[in-house]
Formats: structure tokens, sequence, C-alpha cells
């Protein structure tokens, strides 16, 4: 689950990590009063105006503005609020449709009094897989794409690994520290920043944080996030009812969470064939002989162990709502549920439905494989059937050509 950079800095703060403070408004009328509550608060009259939305690259999409005065603020704010903002990480890039901006913050001119003399760098805190340990990326490139950084400068990118078994040493965050070129208070100010900021990690079962700009104010001596991007991982928010409060519906793609209401793991793709298997690794195999078929995933969708008609019905819904769809290959291996059960379902969901357009091919293996063929075989509708994986894709060729 990603958190908006507003939501991600109050998160960082509560573990004691200094960030860019703002107010966050969704109302062209509400700027006046942030405006001056901020001005109260951090004493500088320029303002940062940053869109809030699920993507990063803003500022490349006009974004992220800086304002001088109240007034400036006021159009600033007018012009970002409502727009559909294209980024390099929008649906579709910069060609893309973009995202509407529904809520903008109002930050800081962290960079007071003297921009000249601020530095800034990139840290991020990511799991490595490979080496099954946390890591801790970081570059004195900061505020720049860092995969540009990676390819064309790879030895300013450097990585700190955690074992898990011991946590963050002090050595490393001085380590983190001393490889950034700071000295002195900034030195110290580094490495607490960085020991905060992994207990703010661990602490809220975060599979990401990238902190880009992490900035440094050479007047004083402050570690400040100057933005950060947050992803949780889903599968611990139980641990965290307050983190899972700050989900934003409006920035997903509203069928994925659709099926996520009933239990379903759907993921949008471009292709052409809808897929409807039981179990992650099967659904990877299943879009790979899509692929040698000729055809192309239109989705990922797993069902999980539980396929009666209902879910079945509900899976059929959601594929079907890609104009793209071709066909769909229902792809099951009858382990936990029975395939005759899922074979049920499937006839019940298609006659419930009753405006099934697109050809649908089901492949059916394990427990009572060969009654469930006979029962869609013997259904009477549009349905093919196969025990054979190559028989269903041959099937998909067909269908598809």
């Amino acid at each position: 689950m990603n958190l908006h950079e507003y939501q991600g800095k109050e998160l960082l703060a509560s573990y004691g990590v200094k960030i860019q403070r703002g107010i966050v408004i969704d109302d062209v009328n509400e700027v006046e009063a942030a405006y001056r509550k901020l001005q109260e608060e951090t004493g500088t009259e320029y303002c940062v105006i940053k869109a809030q939305i699920h993507a990063g690259g803003r500022g490349k999409g006009g974004g992220v503005k800086v304002a001088k005065n109240l007034e400036d603020t006021k159009e600033k704010a007018g012009e970002i609020l409502g727009m559909m903002l294209k980024t390099p990480q929008t649906p579709g890039g910069l060609d893309g449709p973009g995202k509407k901006v529904n809520k903008v913050l109002l930050a800081e001119d962290s960079y007071a009094p003297d921009f000249d003399a601020c530095s800034e760098f990139y840290v991020s805190i990511l799991l490595d897989r490979a080496k099954k340990r946390n890591v801790i990326v970081y570059s004195t490139q900061g505020g720049m794409d860092i995969e540009k950084v990676a390819e064309e400068t790879p030895e300013l990118v450097h990585k700190e690994f955690i074992d898990p078994a011991l946590g963050l040493l002090g050595f490393q965050a001085r380590k983190i520290a001393f490889n950034l070129g700071l000295s002195g208070k900034a030195f110290k100010e580094m490495t607490k920043f960085i020991s905060n900021l992994y207990k703010a990690f661990l602490g809220s079962d975060a599979s990401l944080f990238e902190i880009n700009p992490c900035m440094h104010n050479g007047s004083t001596d402050e570690i400040i996030a100057v933005d950060c991007k947050v992803s949780l991982d889903d599968n611990a928010l139980f641990r965290h009812k307050d983190l899972a409060a700050l989900r934003d519906k409006s920035e997903e793609d509203p069928t994925e969470v659709e099926a996520g209401e009933y239990g379903l793991n759907y993921v949008n793709l471009d292709g052409n064939v809808g897929c409807m298997v039981n179990g992650a690794g099967l659904a990877m195999a299943t879009m790979d002989i899509i692929k040698l078929s000729g055809g192309s995933p239109a989705n990922f969708l797993d069902v999980g162990g539980t396929a009666d008609a209902a879910r079945v019905e509900q899976a059929f819904k959601i594929i079907l709502k890609d104009p793209e769809v071709k066909a769909i290959l229902v792809n099951i291996f009858g382990g936990i549920v029975r395939c005759d059960r899922v074979a049920n379902g499937i006839v019940e969901a298609y006659k419930n439905m009753g405006n099934i357009t697109v050809p649908i091919i089901v492949r059916l293996q394990g427990t009572n494989a060969d009654i469930a063929k006979k029962i869609i075989d013997e259904s009477g509708l549009e349905v093919h059937s196969a025990i054979q994986l190559q028989d269903a894709a041959d099937l998909v060729k067909e269908v598809i050509a």
C-alpha cells in the first residue's frame, strides 16, 4: 500500500525523523489559512506547492511549484488542484491520461536562509531479496533520477546491508554519513537521521522508504526529508490499523480495488486473453502459455482456494470489464478445491451472467478432473474444456486467431 507524501512524512516524524513541514489542503479556499499557519510555524514566506498523487516525477509534469508570497501561493495552488497530472510514473506515462490531483501539500522553504549552502542526497531502504537483508541505498546525487545515476555513475551509489539478527549498527550509520561527505554537527545529524529512518522502516512494516531529496541545510546543519515515498507491506497491515486507514482508493485502479473487496488477487495488464487461476505460480505459468500461444495476458487473477459459483461469477465480471479481452482461459489445479466443484461453479456463473460473448477455455487438472470435464462438456454452454495445458493453449490460439 502506497502513502501520499504528507502521510509518509507524518509517519517519519512520529519516529523522530526531521521533515519538511507542511499542511495538506483539498480546496483552494483553504490556501490563505494554511499559508498563514505555515508562515507562523516556520517563519518563511516562500511556499512549495506539491501535488499529492501516487506517482513519482511530479515536478516534471508541473505538479511542484514554488511560490514567493500568499497571492502567488493561491494562484499556483489553484493551477495544480484539479489538474490531470501526467508524470513518467502515471498510467501511460507523459502521453497517458494522468491522475487527477485532489490534494496539495503547502510546504515550508526548507532551503532557507541560504539555498546555495544546501546539498541534496538520495536515501532509500528496501529489501534485497537475493541477499535476504534490508539494504540502505544512498548517494550524494539527490534530487535526480537514481536509475540514471546508477547507470552513468555507479560509483556514486552506495549500499549498506543490514544483518537481520543485529539490526542497524552504529558504525553503519556513521559510515553512511562519512560517505556522504558530512562532518561535525551535520555528521551527527545524519547518523541520527539514518537510525530513526530505519526504526520507522521496521516499525511500520514498510517495503520501501525513498527520501529524495534528503537535504543538508548548510546554514543550520539540519538533515531533513524534503520528499518521501513510502510503500507498506499489505500483508502486515493487520498489525497497523492506523496505517491501513490511510489508504486512498481513489489513487488505485478501480477494478483492482473491486477485486480486492471480493478477496480476489487481480492485476490489470495490457493483453487480450483474460486469466482466472488458483495460485500465483500457476498464474505465472498460465500467462507464459498464453504468450506462447500467440496471445497476451490481459490480467493476473488468482481466485484462491475457494472457487464457488459466486466467486467465479465475480471473477468473470471483473475480467470482462476490460474491453480488450477476446478470450478467457480458466486454469485450475484441483488440490485444495475439487475440480468438479469448480466446474459446477463455472457453469452456474455462466448461466447467471447470461451475456458472456467471448470464448471461454477451461483447463481443470487434479482431483475429479475427468468428472469436471464431463460437467463442462455436457452443460450445453459455449465453453471449451481441456485437461492438458497444451490442449488449452491450442484452444486459445484457435479462438483468438
